[in-house]
């Protein structure tokens, strides 16, 4: 009787490899937030109030700008996703390389939120500060995009973008 050593086929160390990446991956959702919801179409649901504190300050209305809502949705679920409310997004990528990315030039900026808000609130506390504030009244800006991501415990990741 001959005996015979199977030898494993590259294909099959690749398979193991594979299923053995995929193993370890799948231990790391769990340290995800628990995200429940995003903020589409908050712009539209805040254009009412922006315009009525933008003519208040003598500044045009904003439009709401569904790819400046994307990119603000993108920021918001970056830092849910980090457990971090900065302007840097997760893998080093700041403000400027992300508009870029998403097609939008200067001028451009972003307000940033934590916190258990609806849209009325987050504006009014924006309002409150004086840099935030600054961004949402500047007159080089004619349209926004907002949005969040909710966690299970109802606390939201908020970003405004706003741009020429």
């Amino acid at each position: 009787m001959r005996l015979e050593i199977l030898r494993p086929t590259r294909r099959i160390v690749l398979l193991g490899a594979g299923a053995a990446g995929l193993t370890s991956l799948a231990s790391c959702v769990s340290v995800l937030p628990d995200i429940t919801a995003d903020g589409v179409g908050a712009s539209n649901e805040a254009a009412r109030q922006v315009a009525a504190l933008r003519s208040a300050n003598g500044q045009a209305a904003l439009a709401a700008d569904h790819t400046l809502e994307r990119a603000a949705i993108e920021q918001a679920r970056y830092m849910a996703a980090g457990g971090k409310m900065e302007h840097t997004a997760l893998r080093g990528r700041d403000f400027f390389t992300r508009m870029k990315k998403n097609g939008i030039g200067a001028p451009a900026a972003e307000n940033l939120a934590h916190g258990r808000f609806d849209v009325a609130r987050v504006i009014d506390v924006w309002m409150e500060s004086p840099p935030h504030r600054r961004n949402m009244l500047d007159e080089r800006f004619g349209r926004f995009g907002l949005g969040y991501v909710a966690q299970a415990d109802d606390r939201r990741y908020w970003a405004m973008v706003l741009a020429a």
